[in-house]
């Protein structure tokens, strides 16, 4: 399905992307907790919906 080029391209790109994304969190991490603070609040409730869901889907089964 893949060759093994695209196999080392894929890894390769999906690690430097990831680096990329680390190091400018990192940078702006300052700028996140003053203007998002609480928004993981949000997150919770986001997760609690959905979990919510599936568990009215699963019990009505």
């Amino acid at each position: 399905m893949f060759t093994n080029g695209q196999w080392v391209f894929g890894i390769l790109f999906a690690i430097v992307f990831i680096i990329a994304i680390f190091f400018t969190y990192r940078r702006d991490l300052k700028l996140h907790r003053k203007y998002y603070k609480g928004s993981v609040w949000i997150l919770v409730a986001f997760i609690s919906f959905i979990l919510f869901i599936a568990s009215i889907k699963w019990f009505f089964k």
